[in-house]
């Protein structure tokens, strides 16, 4: 049982923060209907401020995480104006493709200025662990998980209450309907990417923490992990991508710990696949039909 508990507070964990990197493509999706598979990328964006803020410039952590928040708000604007903007009239394939050419124009840019070889992470967390037993919880865990679940409760309450969160919601809905209104469409999505950024900075601090080697790949896979959080809860749904991600995250731990480590990913995709054929919409996703 003792290993049963250690390996469900692993994956509490690591689906906290697929979790909160999910919250980034949900939010982006459910506002433009775009995959932005550069979004995992942002990460290492982030991280990389912290390297280099930390590092070489000897700013103080606290100050260098704000930096690293900031600068991930401006990649993902600017991300925005240049490359999906300009294709929002276009058919959605296009974007994709776009989103696929922008993560690939990031990791190489960070491979020509820090080169492939991984950077150590320099904001660590030295805090004795709790122990209960032989079930021991270590501080990085604890600090991931309530951050997660506390900016998951404040941005499913700025989406619901505030006048912001309503126009977000208001274009999802209808974007035609929402200009009539007066609602500035492209500052909404701007917003929305702003957000999403910003959460997948606060992911990196935390993946970071708990893996911390930075490289041009850093982004890679905790991004494809968080997409299929997102879609296996229900991609556009808040919730959903919290349930997806800690489901991700239980189900990775429990497979490295009983089966194989190598079997792990093989069970996330089966788990994906077979929700989908269940339930296309995700966990808590809503069918909806169009008309063609």
């Amino acid at each position: 049982m003792a290993l049963f508990f250690n390996q469900l507070i692993n994956g509490v964990h690591v689906g906290s923060i697929y979790a909160l990197i999910a919250l980034g493509y949900t939010m982006v999706y459910g506002i433009v209907k775009l995959i932005n598979f550069a979004h995992g990328d942002i990460l290492m964006v982030g991280a990389y401020t912290i390297v280099v803020m930390v590092n070489m410039l000897g700013l103080h952590p606290v100050l260098s995480i704000a930096i690293s928040v900031l600068m991930c708000i401006l990649f993902g604007v600017v991300i925005e104006w240049v490359a999906y903007r300009p294709l929002r009239a276009s058919p959605k394939i296009s974007s994709l493709i776009t989103a696929i050419g922008v993560s690939m124009l990031l990791q190489n840019v960070a491979l020509l200025i820090f080169s492939p070889t991984p950077k150590p992470y320099p904001i660590q967390v030295n805090v004795a662990p709790l122990q209960f037993w032989e079930i021991q919880i270590s501080f990085t865990t604890l600090l991931t998980f309530v951050v997660s679940v506390v900016l998951m409760v404040l941005l499913q309450g700025f989406v619901i209450s505030s006048k912001a969160g309503k126009s977000m919601r208001a274009v999802s809905e209808d974007t035609d309907a929402a200009m009539l209104m007066g609602i500035n469409v492209n500052h909404t999505i701007t917003m929305t990417f702003a957000v999403g950024c910003a959460l997948a900075a606060v992911g990196s601090l935390l993946y970071c923490m708990a893996y911390p080697a930075v490289s041009p790949t850093l982004g890679s896979l905790p991004g494809v992990k968080a997409f299929i959080a997102a879609v296996l809860g229900g991609i556009g749904m808040i919730p959903g991508a919290m349930l997806g991600g800690f489901i991700l995250g239980i189900a990775e731990s429990l497979t490295k710990g009983y089966i194989s480590s190598q079997m792990s990913d093989a069970v996330v995709y089966g788990i994906l696949i077979i929700v989908l054929l269940f339930k296309p919409a995700g966990l808590l996703g809503i069918g909806i039909r169009e008309k063609v």
